[in-house]
């Protein structure tokens, strides 16, 4: 079917994004299109905000739109433990469970040779700074159960063995394969609880 130029385009846009399929984008692009306008504006203002207003922060590598972010300025969190994901999509599920107290790194990605990404491509020099200036006593290692998550725990657990301190990785009671931002809560705090020395 052909459509009118401005929907195709607007279709084509929403199909860019992560799971949006062509059926799903058309979908979504008739629901924008039956909306009144000035929520439309304001869905429009909102995605440019974040995008203009959100950077990462140059301690830990997590979105936020303060620099550094509010993790890494809550005094309150345990400072240290550095829990180690790979994306900040990572960080939010585990924050959710409102279980763990200590202060993350993001790396920005795994290691993977297939897609061209080696360690010096992720933030792994970051960490291993931290971990060498910060009184840092444990590193969780909380990394997606696939071939580059694991391919990462490895190379970071490596590097991570000359500082004499824990290194631990969470248990997963997830499929290997899948992804930690779709885990429940509670598959999450189970995994925290049940981490183990690496």
């Amino acid at each position: 079917m052909e459509y009118t130029k401005p929907l195709a385009k607007l279709i084509e846009y929403f199909q860019k994004l992560p799971s949006i399929g062509p059926k799903t984008a058309q979908r979504l692009a008739l629901h924008l299109l039956k909306m009144p306008l000035n929520e439309v504006e304001r869905f429009a203002e909102s995605m440019i905000e974040a995008k203009t207003t959100i950077s990462y922060c140059d301690i830990c590598f997590n979105m936020s739109s303060s620099n550094p972010c509010e993790i890494c300025q809550n005094n309150a969190r345990n400072r240290e433990i550095i829990c180690v994901v790979g994306e900040t999509k990572d960080l939010i599920a585990i924050e959710k469970t409102n279980e763990y107290n200590g202060l993350y790194h993001v790396l920005q990605g795994l290691i993977s040779p297939i897609d061209g990404i080696g360690p010096d491509d992720i933030r792994i020099r970051e960490l291993l700074t931290r971990v060498h200036n910060d009184d840092i006593k444990e590193v969780i290692l909380a990394l997606n159960p696939s071939v580059e998550g694991e391919a990462t725990s490895m190379y970071l657990n490596k590097l991570l063995k000359p500082f004499g301190i824990k290194i631990s990785r969470i248990a997963f009671g997830i499929p290997l394969g899948s992804e930690l931002e779709y885990a429940d809560e509670l598959t999450l705090i189970k995994a925290l609880e049940a981490r183990c020395e690496m």
